[in-house]
């Protein structure tokens, strides 16, 4: 599929199945990663979907990153997240020239990132509302921002949190803090644990397929019963 010239280098998967204006589905990398790794979900996602999946834009040999994250002799993280707020924005700028050039259904746009891309997506759709119509965070953490910088305006957004008991890389703890906090906002979150660690298994992958497959269901219905209304 021809891929326009946006703000973000971007791979397009063209939906299994087309239609006039499709909806997006936004594809945010972990640290390390490029704009090909996340690319490879997309044939076993609702064929509806137009997928985008997208590089980040600061570099992290052998890929890139949304904010600079190191680890100690021990393996604790350290994360600059200084560059958070720019990369979130540029997340926003992209998504915007996305349904434009693609001529998608801006009400119908999902982020699902995977690592830092998932904390990157959650930060986006809850600092920038009317971003996106639902949020998909696979293994990720708090962007520590987060908890001062969220905005009115995304209520009822749902949010599908995944995490594995046995990450080694962000524990479980990371993934129960985001429910717990989500818990604290006025969204829709579904929270998954799964005994795998700091990936995606096919019992995972299964079950964010049917919660996006439901979103994209719902959203049809909403359409139907008010061709005029907005997301959420």
């Amino acid at each position: 599929m021809d891929t326009p010239a946006l703000s973000l280098v971007h791979v397009a998967v063209a939906p299994r199945t087309p239609s006039a204006r499709p909806p997006i589905l936004v594809l945010l990398p972990g640290l390390g990663s490029d704009e090909h790794d996340l690319a490879e979900l997309a044939p076993q996602l609702d064929p509806r979907f137009l997928c985008l999946s997208v590089r980040a834009p600061l570099p992290h040999p052998p890929g890139w990153s949304w904010y600079p994250i190191d680890f100690t002799p021990r393996g604790d993280l350290v994360a600059d997240e200084s560059a958070a707020p720019e990369s979130r924005d540029r997340i926003a700028r992209f998504v915007a020239e996305a349904v434009d050039a693609y001529g998608a259904d801006p009400w119908r746009v999902y982020l699902l990132g995977f690592s830092q891309g998932a904390s990157m997506a959650l930060y986006t759709a809850l600092t920038r509302a009317g971003v996106a119509a639902g949020v998909v965070v696979m293994s990720g953490r708090l962007v520590s921002a987060i908890e001062f910088e969220t905005v009115p305006g995304n209520d009822g957004l749902p949010i599908l949190t995944v995490h594995g008991t046995h990450d080694p890389v962000l524990p479980v703890e990371q993934g129960r803090a985001i429910r717990k906090f989500l818990e604290t906002q006025k969204v829709t979150s579904t929270y998954r644990e799964y005994p795998m660690g700091h990936q995606v298994s096919a019992e995972s992958l299964a079950d964010i397929d049917a919660w996006l497959t439901a979103r994209l269901d719902e959203s049809a219905l909403t359409a139907a019963d008010d061709p005029v209304s907005g997301p959420g």
